[in-house]
């Protein structure tokens, strides 16, 4: 079949991952010709993302640094019978600023605004006839997550203007004070500016159905009960995260297309316990960005062993959400998240950042756990 475009890659999908591959290869090897499909108005859709600075190794920061929107130094929790502050740096990206650096680094006619109906290993069909021949890189989002045993992080989060200052100074990544309700609940803010506050309420729950109304509710009862007058919602999201309790990653990559190389989701590169993506999103642009071979079988052959590596190398953050989605109940779930927090600063970065060492692993299960050894067992029993 005649294509229309030609190039060395094609991206499918302009969300996070997608993005920042296109963004890498721009950089660092601006000769290859890249196309970036994505049929959204917005590169990386409708987002506020956010990550430590340990989730980052120092020498990929250059891909991810020039879409940072906010910057602290420090951030907080709360639990009912503990508070702390954390020294780690802290960052969030928003995706109007995703989008318009982007478009400013990317060549305009890198972007094709259409939907892909047809993606093979070498060529991608637009829903409009036209065909793209290159190798392909699939970054359109989750495949067949029913070929995962899957807990959820659910949320719907706002970005609030209040009449008058809120007073947060930084962010607090878990405010678990608050009333348990549809398994484990917290509330997570973003100081954005004086007057300007992101809420998020969030849950790690069973299932992925969001009630947005009632959560919506929930934000504005937290402003109430914090003293915050709301004047207006700037920005609304919501979403359901994917947490990995187990499941047959082959399987799960061959749901969206056998041979096709994929990034992202798409490629099961999520953190299983916290469903963040976007560590591993930089760490797929800094590998794609190194490749001398970039010939269709070439790229999913390393793509889908990185992604492979990944999900062998996190069996230990699966075997945690198992205990705390089936053996952990009631406000057990909010107890397990406690303790974690009471440990190593250090050790705390290195979990999220999916790099716990062998001691962490050994420090985060020993001592007398919140939920009971015999249900926790046979929890695992059961997978």
């Amino acid at each position: 079949m005649t294509a229309d475009f030609r190039c060395d890659i094609a991206i499918v999908g302009g969300g996070l991952a997608g993005g920042l591959i296109a963004h890498a290869l721009r950089v660092r090897r601006p000769e290859l010709a890249v196309l970036l499909v994505e049929p959204g108005a917005t590169l990386g859709g409708n987002h506020v993302w956010s990550f430590f600075a340990s989730d980052i190794a120092a020498g990929d920061r250059w891909i991810v640094d020039p879409f940072v929107s906010h910057r602290w130094p420090d951030y907080d929790i709360a639990f009912p019978g503990h508070r702390r502050r954390l020294d780690e740096a802290y960052y969030s990206i928003r995706s109007t600023q995703f989008d318009a650096v982007l478009r400013a680094a990317l060549p305009p006619d890198t972007i094709i605004a259409a939907q892909a109906i047809d993606v093979t290993p070498d060529g991608v069909t637009l829903a409009d006839g036209r065909r793209i021949a290159g190798a392909v890189i699939d970054s359109r989002g989750p495949g067949d997550l029913g070929l995962i045993d899957c807990g959820w992080q659910k949320f719907v989060g706002q970005e609030l203007r209040m009449v008058a200052p809120h007073g947060v100074a930084r962010p607090v990544v878990m405010d678990a004070t608050v009333e348990q309700d549809d398994g484990y609940r917290f509330v997570y803010l973003l100081p954005f500016g004086p007057d300007r506050l992101f809420v998020e309420d969030t849950y790690y729950a069973d299932g992925p159905e969001i009630d947005r109304d009632r959560l919506a509710a929930r934000i504005a009862a937290y402003a109430s009960a914090s003293g915050w007058t709301i004047a207006e919602v700037l920005h609304e999201e919501q979403g359901a995260l994917p947490v990995a309790i187990g499941g047959d990653f082959d399987a799960y990559w061959r749901s969206t297309g056998p041979g096709v190389a994929k990034a992202g989701l798409r490629a099961g590169l999520f953190h299983p316990t916290t469903g963040y993506s976007l560590p591993d999103a930089v760490r797929t642009a800094a590998l794609v960005a190194t490749l001398a071979d970039l010939s269709p079988a070439s790229l999913h052959r390393t793509l889908h062993d990185h992604a492979r590596r990944c999900w062998r190398a996190r069996g230990f953050y699966r075997l945690l959400d198992t205990m705390l989605f089936r053996a952990a109940q009631g406000p057990e779930r909010r107890a397990v998240l406690e303790r974690f927090y009471r440990l190593d600063a250090g050790l705390i970065g290195r979990f999220y950042a999916a790099r716990s060492t062998p001691f962490d692993k050994l420090r985060i299960v020993t001592g007398k756990p919140p939920v009971p050894v015999g249900r926790a067992i046979a929890a695992i029993r059961a997978r």
